[in-house]
C-alpha cells in the first residue's frame, strides 16, 4: 500500500480552537447560551471522532473490495485509509502525547495490514492463510483494547473494548466474504452496520477523554442529547456522501453490485423518511423522500449522461441540481424560522455537488489519486450541514436539548455491550423533520412564500 501524507489531520486538543462553523446565535432575542449546544469542545472532540473512526470503516471495506476486484483504483483507496490512519495517529498524540500517538499507529496500521492478508489469501484460496489473518487480528483485538484501557486511565474496560472490537472484525470480514460470494445485498448491509458502528465507538472514546481532561475541555461532557444528536447527523449524512460516490463509480463501471450500492443509498433514504412517518405520519415522510430522492436522481442522471458522453445532458443533470439547492436552501430557512440562512445553505449544497461529481469526473477520467482526496473531502463536508443542522434545531427546541449529567462512564468504546444514555430517538425524529421541513407551519410558509 502506497503511504500518503495525511492532510485531515486535526489534533483533538486544537478543537478549542477552532471557530464554530455555522453556528446559530441567540434568535429573537433570546439567549440560550446556558442551554444545551453542540458546539462544545467536547462535542468538537466527538465530532473529529466521528469523522475518522466511521471513515476508517468506510474506507476499509472499500479498499478491501477493491482488493478483490483487482481494481485499478487499488492503490488510491489504500493510499485514502492510510491517509485516514496517519489522521488518527494525530489526533492520538495530540491527546496522549508522541510516544502514546505512534504506539497506536503501530498496532492500527497492523491492523489494517491483517485485513489486507486476509484479501490477499482469499484470493489465493489459502484457507491456512486466512485463519493466520483472523489469528492475528485476534491478538490485534487484545493489544489495542489493553492500549485503550491504560491509555483511558482504565474509564475504558479492556473486556468491553476487545467486544466491540471483536464486532468490528466481523462486519468488515463479512461485508468482504459477501462481496467476493457475490451476495452483494448483505456486503453492502455489513458496510452500514461497520460504519454506524464505529460512531459508537466515538462516543465511548470521547466520553472518556473528556471525563480524563475535563479541564481541557471546559468540563463540558461528549455524551448529552444536544450531541447526541449532532453525531447522529454527522453519521447519516457522511453515509450518504459515502454510499453516493459509490453508486455513481459503480453506475460508470457498469458493475455487478450497482443495484446493491443504489439499494444501500436509498435504504439511507428510506430510513429518514420511515422515522418521519412513525412520528408525523405518511404525507410529511413521503414529502420528504421525494426531495432527497430528487437530488439523489439528478446525480444519477449525470452518470447516466457522462456514459452516454452526452455534454447536454450533463449540463442539464447540474441545471436541475442547481434548481435543487436553491429550492432546498430556502425550504430550511423558512423550516427553522430562520436559523439556516438560505445563502449560506445554498454556498454549502453547491460544495456538495462539486465535490460529488468532481470526485466521480476524476474516477472516470483515471486521476484515482484525486478522486479519493475528493472523496475524502466529500465525506467531511458532511459535518457541516450536520453541526448547523443540530444547532438550529437545539436551539429552536432548547427545553429538549439541556445537559444532563450521566450517572456511570459508558464502559465500552467501541458499541459491544449496553449503550447508556441512549439519544431520544423522538429528538432525532423531530430533527429530521425540521430537516424535511415538514411542519405544518414550514410547509404553510414556504407555500405561501413560493406564491
Amino acid at each position: 500500500m502506497k503511504m500518503k501524507k495525511g492532510y485531515l489531520a486535526i489534533p483533538l486538543s486544537m478543537t478549542l480552537m477552532i471557530p464554530t462553523v455555522g453556528s446559530v446565535s441567540a434568535h429573537n432575542g433570546e439567549d440560550h447560551s446556558h442551554d444545551a449546544k453542540v458546539d462544545t469542545p467536547a462535542g468538537e472532540l466527538r465530532t473529529s471522532l466521528d469523522h475518522l473512526l466511521t471513515e476508517h470503516a468506510y474506507l476499509a471495506v472499500e479498499a478491501m473490495r477493491r482488493g478483490a476486484e483487482g481494481a485499478e483504483d487499488f492503490d488510491a483507496a489504500a493510499g485514502a485509509l492510510n491517509d485516514n490512519a496517519a489522521d488518527l495517529k494525530g489526533a492520538i498524540a495530540s491527546v496522549y502525547g508522541e510516544e502514546a500517538g505512534n504506539q497506536f499507529n503501530k498496532i492500527w496500521t497492523n491492523h489494517i495490514g491483517f485485513f489486507v492478508d486476509y484479501v490477499k489469501a482469499t484470493g489465493a484460496d489459502d484457507q491456512e492463510a486466512k485463519d493466520k489473518a483472523l489469528a492475528n487480528l485476534a491478538g490485534y483485538k487484545s493489544e489495542f483494547s489493553k492500549f485503550l484501557e491504560s491509555a483511558t486511565g482504565e474509564r475504558l474496560e479492556s473486556d468491553s473494548l476487545a467486544e466491540g472490537l471483536q464486532m468490528h472484525i466481523n462486519q468488515l470480514i463479512g461485508a468482504f466474504d459477501s462481496y467476493v460470494a457475490g451476495d452483494y445485498e448483505k456486503a453492502y448491509e455489513y458496510e452500514r452496520q461497520a460504519i454506524h458502528h464505529m460512531s459508537m465507538v466515538s462516543k465511548g472514546l470521547s466520553s472518556a477523554i473528556t471525563d480524563q481532561y475535563p479541564d481541557k475541555f471546559e468540563n463540558t461532557m461528549a455524551v448529552t442529547p444536544a450531541t447526541d444528536l449532532r453525531s447522529t447527523l454527522n453519521h447519516l449524512l457522511t453515509e450518504h456522501a459515502a454510499l453516493a460516490t459509490m453508486a455513481m463509480q459503480n453506475g460508470i463501471d457498469g458493475s455487478e453490485d450497482f443495484d446493491a450500492s443504489v439499494n444501500a443509498l436509498n435504504t439511507n433514504t428510506e430510513d429518514l423518511a420511515a422515522a418521519i412517518t412513525s412520528v408525523y405520519g405518511e404525507e410529511a415522510g413521503m414529502q420528504f423522500q421525494d426531495m432527497w430522492s430528487k437530488h439523489i436522481g439528478f446525480f444519477v442522471d449525470y452518470v447516466k449522461a457522462t456514459g452516454a458522453e452526452d455534454e447536454a445532458a450533463k449540463e442539464e443533470a447540474l441545471q436541475n441540481l442547481d434548481g435543487y439547492r436553491a429550492e432546498f436552501s430556502n425550504f430550511l430557512e423558512t423550516a427553522t424560522d430562520g436559523r439556516l440562512k438560505s445563502d449560506a445553505l445554498a454556498e454549502g449544497l453547491q460544495m456538495h455537488v462539486i465535490q460529488l461529481t468532481g470526485a466521480f469526473d476524476s474516477y472516470a477520467a483515471g486521476d484515482y489519486e484525486k478522486a479519493w482526496d475528493e472523496i475524502r473531502m466529500a465525506y467531511e463536508h458532511m459535518l457541516n450541514p450536520a453541526k448547523g443542522l443540530s444547532a438550529a434545531f437545539t436551539d429552536q427546541f432548547p427545553d429538549k436539548f439541556k445537559a444532563t449529567m450521566p450517572s456511570d462512564m459508558p464502559n465500552t468504546g467501541m458499541g459491544g455491550t449496553a449503550d447508556q444514555n441512549q439519544f431520544p430517538i423522538e429528538f432525532l425524529l423531530a430533527a429530521l423533520m425540521v430537516i424535511a421541513g415538514g411542519t405544518t407551519l414550514g410547509m404553510k410558509k414556504y407555500a405561501s412564500n413560493k406564491q
